[in-house]
């Protein structure tokens, strides 16, 4: 099997299997929201405790992808109607069961899938109104979660007032992404420089200088860690947004060398499948292989720019489809020893699967 026979199946399992599994027992069409997760059957939804703005923005990007206005149409009014807080600005992070408020923090993650998703639908279908969202959206995230030398606080209280969480990689990387894809969308310069400015922030608080990867807690944090699969999400950011973009920060030099040390230490090479974490010295700190960071290993492959790398794609994609695929849907977490440590299919595991399988059809 070439690379490109791999991808064309992968892509086909997505379409034929996948996306229906999120039009039909993984959408609630009472509230017009996905559920959180569904069996590992792929029959019916678990019982939800919660709905995330999170999970409707990445299924709308989901479903704004595949060229379907109507389910994306209804996503976008849904995370309008339910996750906007109207008096206080910005979004809830999720409502309960009967779709009240739940958790009102405003949180730097969930602002930046708004950004992300209210963007790529907006430009799929020329829709102005969700365009202007992300504009608003970015604004108030400039704004409001403002923090010192440049970085962004990932968590403050519904009225803005107090922080509840400081800095952390994982948000300011999705709004990198977020903002890539708005620019995209708009045109608006202004984004190249709010990317800029982020990721000379990021390198300066984050970049790990003996290996070049981004740490998850600002560096000098107890308990920090390295996350290969963010080190290959990184690298494809990082070439997306290309050198001028990417200022004064090193990145795209640094992140070649966190490749390289994310496959050293995070990859098992005899199955592939990519560990959570490792700690600075590449000791594996948390063996749970899960299935975001085997996508990102692939989206990663397929555009690294040495060809000995590119090389190892097809059977990568093998490996990769024999271990996580599944004719229901696919295996969300292994363990390190390849049993099945979570079984049911999460809502926002598409979005993860769709971005990877993109980059391997170029």
């Amino acid at each position: 099997m070439n690379a490109f026979t791999g991808a064309a199946s992968l892509r086909d399992h997505y379409d034929r299997t996948i996306l229906p599994l999120w039009r039909g027992p993984g959408f609630n069409a009472t509230l017009r929201l996905p559920h959180e997760a569904i069996d590992a059957t792929g029959a019916a939804a678990l019982p939800d405790a919660r709905y995330r703005a999170m999970a409707c923005a990445r299924q709308l990007f989901v479903f704004s992808q595949a060229g379907d206005a109507a389910h994306a149409h209804t996503l976008f009014e849904s995370l309008r109607h339910t996750f906007q807080d109207r008096t206080r600005g910005g979004w809830f992070y999720s409502v309960d069961p009967q779709g009240a408020p739940l958790d009102t923090t405003k949180d730097l993650y969930t602002h930046a899938f708004v950004v992300f998703a209210c963007s790529a639908y907006g430009q799929r279908f020329g829709v102005s109104e969700a365009l202007d969202t992300a504009r608003e959206t970015s604004a108030l995230i400039l704004d409001r979660f403002k923090a010192p030398d440049g970085l962004l606080q990932s968590a403050l209280d519904a009225s803005f007032a107090n922080v509840t969480g400081g800095p952390l990689q994982n948000p300011l990387m999705h709004l990198t992404e977020a903002w890539l894809v708005a620019r995209d969308a708009t045109g608006d310069a202004a984004f190249d420089t709010a990317i800029t400015r982020l990721c000379e922030a990021l390198a300066r608080g984050f970049l790990h200088t003996p290996t070049g990867c981004i740490a998850e807690l600002p560096l000098g944090a107890a308990g920090n860690r390295l996350e290969p699969g963010h080190q290959f999400e990184w690298f494809w950011l990082a070439a997306q947004a290309g050198e001028k973009r990417l200022g004064e920060s090193g990145l795209q030099d640094a992140l070649v060398r966190a490749f390289a040390f994310a496959v050293k230490h995070g990859v098992d090479p005899l199955t592939g499948a990519v560990a959570a974490a490792t700690d600075e010295s590449g000791r594996v700190t948390d063996a749970t292989q899960r299935i975001w960071a085997q996508t990102e290993y692939l989206r990663a492959i397929a555009t690294h720019g040495d060809t000995v790398v590119r090389a190892t794609l097809s059977g990568q994609i093998e490996r990769f489809a024999g271990r996580f695929l599944t004719p229901q849907g696919w295996i969300e977490c292994r363990s390190a020893n390849g049993d099945i440590a979570r079984a049911d299919m999460p809502s926002t595991t598409p979005y993860h699967l769709l971005t990877a399988y993109s980059a391997l059809g170029r």
